[in-house]
């Protein structure tokens, strides 16, 4: 009896026929699940066809609408990734992917307060987000709202002592506003905090903040580690050559300006700050060819000054004046230039027309030292 019983075969249970409604459900989630991978892989296009075929099954679908939005940013397709976004958020208001994504999108495209407005909303449902607080401090950095931006970077470092995002953001924040002291602190603090494992772009932002506070040995220091990491480190070249002309070493700028010449030999600002080097240097003729180098990519006016400081300094006034008259036409606001007319002026016995020309230029209601102090000793020898 018992084997009889042990030998039957099982009986099996009905299978639940499943829904039309299920089977859909099913298979959106199956498609949607092969966009997301695709999506990780990059396969932008894959991705997109899988998603569509969610909104022929349901047309305003967010996981297919926040897909395509996500393949389209990836693309740096951001209007129509916008577009994406905005959808979701019309059918499912508070998506945090879509506002995600939509605020991203905004600050690629430059609109800074606009992505600050979907950032700030997203915040709303998740307020301890520290990627979102970083993203949005630097949004507000970047429409130079110091204030608010400080706040929120301070606020994430509350929360997650030495946050690289937030250190360098405040770096960059105190830097943009010419606090060269305070940004070294929080450059001092990433480079403490990534030890041997540093970013050049740490030391290089350290070196620049040297540079500025022209402690230029200091400077030095950082550039040079910096170009042992990337010998051809246009940052770290620039600024080796930068903190030897704060030093007035014009041999050893000039020796780097060439480095970055080597590189780019088109570079119009460095060919000006070379031939500057040359002229410092007294080497009149491969400043000229510097110079001229320049002003055959394009019109400039560094290289125009260039070569009048040249001929004033051969004696060719009448030429230098020349050059100087015909740059305050486009640089009205230049000091220098007033200065160094007056001066040729002055070179040729001409003071009452050196007189003038500082004249001229106060009359622009801009208060300058250099300017104001030639102008009263000119006027106290008459």
């Amino acid at each position: 009896m018992s084997d009889f019983f042990t030998e039957m075969p099982a009986i099996p249970e009905p299978v639940p026929e499943i829904s039309e409604e299920d089977k859909r459900f099913n298979e959106i989630a199956e498609l949607s699940k092969n966009g997301y991978l695709l999506l990780k892989d990059n396969c932008c296009d894959e991705a997109e066809n899988a998603f569509r075929k969610i909104l022929a099954l349901d047309e305003n679908n967010n996981y297919a609408l926040v897909g395509l939005g996500d393949a389209e940013r990836k693309k740096e397709n951001y209007g129509q990734a916008v577009d994406y976004y905005s959808r979701c958020l019309r059918f499912h208001p508070g998506n945090n992917y879509a506002l995600f994504g939509l605020a991203d999108c905004y600050k690629a495209l430059g609109m800074y307060n606009k992505a600050i407005e979907i950032w700030q909303q997203y915040l709303e449902h998740d307020d301890k987000n520290i990627t979102v607080l970083t993203r949005v401090a630097d949004a507000y950095r970047k429409i130079r709202d110091f204030k608010h931006s400080k706040i929120l970077y301070l606020r994430v470092l509350d929360m997650e002592e030495d946050n690289p995002y937030a250190l360098i953001g405040l770096g960059h924040l105190h830097y943009d506003f010419k606090e060269y002291r305070d940004a070294l602190y929080y450059w001092q603090k990433m480079l403490e905090r990534t030890g041997q494992q540093v970013d050049i772009r740490v030391l290089t932002s350290i070196g620049n903040c040297h540079r500025k506070l022209k402690t230029y040995e200091r400077g030095i220091y950082y550039f040079q580690q910096a170009l042992q990491m990337d010998a051809n480190n246009f940052y770290a070249l620039f600024g080796m050559a930068d903190c030897y002309r704060g030093l007035n070493m014009q041999e050893k700028s000039v020796e780097y300006w060439n480095r970055i010449l080597e590189i780019d030999p088109e570079n119009k600002v460095i060919l000006t700050r070379a031939g500057d080097a040359y002229r410092n240097m007294g080497d009149f003729t491969r400043a000229e060819q510097y110079y001229q180098r320049a002003l055959d990519i394009e019109f400039d006016v560094y290289a125009v000054l260039g070569i009048a400081m040249i001929n004033k300094k051969r004696g060719k006034y009448e030429e230098a004046i020349k050059s100087l008259s015909q740059l305050m036409q486009s640089d009205p606001r230049n000091y220098r230039l007033y200065l160094e007319l007056a001066d040729c002026h002055l070179a040729l016995k001409n003071r009452q027309m050196a007189i003038d020309t500082l004249l001229r230029f106060q009359r622009f209601g801009i208060r300058n030292q250099p300017v104001s102090e030639m102008l009263h000793k000119l006027q106290a020898q008459i």
